[in-house]
């Protein structure tokens, strides 16, 4: 088992950026994928990004070039950096964390994009 927590949200305007922390309770050396996935009101979760054990990475269209993910093994952490933000980029993002047979999710943190 893992638990993930989430940190970076915030407000911020159009255009601007924003760094996202998933910090998670023992190693994510062995986890298969990590990932970012995001929920706006009203509609479902949606996935942002993942980066594989092996480094590999996975982005929704909508968020191709302005969003990066990076996994840190030694400091058991996964960073989402922002860039270029639209408002239909607000949403609660979670973390997640994929093991071939179980999933774990963190508790969210709220970004808010204003126009």
């Amino acid at each position: 088992q893992v638990q993930l927590v989430e940190s970076g949200g915030g407000l911020v305007q159009t255009g601007g950026s924003l760094r996202l922390s998933c910090a998670a309770s023992r190693s994510i050396f062995s986890i298969v994928a990590m990932g970012w996935y995001r929920q706006a009101p009203g509609k479902q979760r949606e996935l942002v990004a993942t980066i594989t054990r092996g480094g590999s990475t996975n982005y929704a269209d909508s968020v191709k070039g302005r969003f990066t993910i990076s996994r840190d093994n030694a400091k058991n952490t996964v960073v989402l950096q922002m860039n270029s933000l639209k408002p239909e980029d607000t949403a609660v993002y979670y973390c997640n964390a994929h093991e071939y047979a179980s999933d774990y999710w963190g508790q969210g943190t709220q970004v808010t994009v204003s126009s």
